[in-house]
């Protein structure tokens, strides 16, 4: 088996997914979980979310691969983990596009996560019915 030559990786979450993002060497192909992206995230909004750093850098992908792995959480999940990873990603592989990334919010991740339930309760806020009498 050939061996990859990756040029950079990064790792990104939100909520309860989480995304290994790999540059690797190749034709500006998007491979999720080896699937093409268009077949994986099916929203068009959630695809532009994810190649957001992308479109703000304006880093070349003619000639680099993204390969992602993302697990957990669900497909709105997923798209902001790889495009966490896919930030981090591009900051490694090349230091001057983390000021722009960082302006944009891409390297920030989303700590927003569910709420727990509290015990006695039947979810985290609702609270059962008062009872007077």
């Amino acid at each position: 088996m050939a061996k990859i030559e990756v040029i950079a990786a990064g790792t990104g979450r939100r909520k309860t997914a989480v995304a290994r993002v790999n540059l690797v060497k190749g034709s500006g192909k998007w491979l999720v979980n080896k699937t093409a992206l268009e077949e994986y995230i099916t929203s068009e909004a959630l695809r532009t979310y994810l190649k957001q750093p992308v479109a703000i850098t304006g880093f070349d992908l003619s000639q680099v691969d993204v390969v992602a792995y993302a697990k957990g959480g669900g497909c709105s999940g997923q798209a902001g983990a790889i495009r966490h990873g896919l930030a981090r990603a591009l900051a490694a592989a090349d230091a001057d596009l983390r000021a722009p990334l960082k302006k944009a919010g891409c390297m920030t991740r989303d700590s927003r996560m569910k709420e727990r339930k509290k015990p006695g309760q039947p979810g985290a806020r609702k609270r059962f019915q008062f009872s007077k009498r």
